[in-house]
């Protein structure tokens, strides 16, 4: 799993202008498929349980999108799937670290379109994932400017 290095996240935090720290970036994976009654989008639950798009920090060596392609498969099992080149949306949002700590960052989305998706995964046992319409995806997600993001994906 891509893990943002302890160490620049203090760095950020004593680097703060007039009290406010900088953006962390993320890219986040928008999975989607065409089911039975239209366009479902895959959201997966984070470590405390809240459901999000699979999404990490930037890898060295890779470029954005590739590097939502990856937290794809890392944290809902996407072993196939053809990731955009450029965002689709942008979203300003808190990442929530596991010790209570939190870090303002942006994440930008890249729309994924899966084409095959396996049961054991990297995080399989720490994840659950479900498929889900857009509309009733924006409802269960607790980050209102995800929510935004997911009620005006259309596929």
């Amino acid at each position: 799993m891509s893990q943002f290095p302890r160490d620049l996240m203090a760095e950020r935090r004593a680097g703060r202008i007039a009290g406010v720290p900088p953006l962390a970036l993320q890219m986040a994976a928008l999975c989607f498929r065409k089911g039975k009654d239209g366009i479902q989008v895959l959201l997966v639950t984070s470590s405390n349980g809240r459901w999000i798009l699979p999404k990490g920090w930037p890898v060295k060596g890779q470029d954005d999108p590739a590097t939502a392609l990856q937290e794809a498969w890392e944290e809902a099992g996407v072993k196939k799937g053809k990731v955009t080149k450029k965002a689709i949306a942008t979203y300003k949002t808190v990442k929530r670290f596991d010790d209570g700590s939190e870090m303002p960052c942006k994440t930008k989305v890249f729309k994924v379109r899966v084409k095959d998706l396996v049961k054991d995964y990297p995080e399989s046992d720490d994840r659950t994932r479900r498929w889900i319409n857009p509309s009733k995806a924006a409802m269960l997600v607790e980050d209102a400017a995800l929510g935004d993001v997911l009620r005006a994906f259309k596929g």
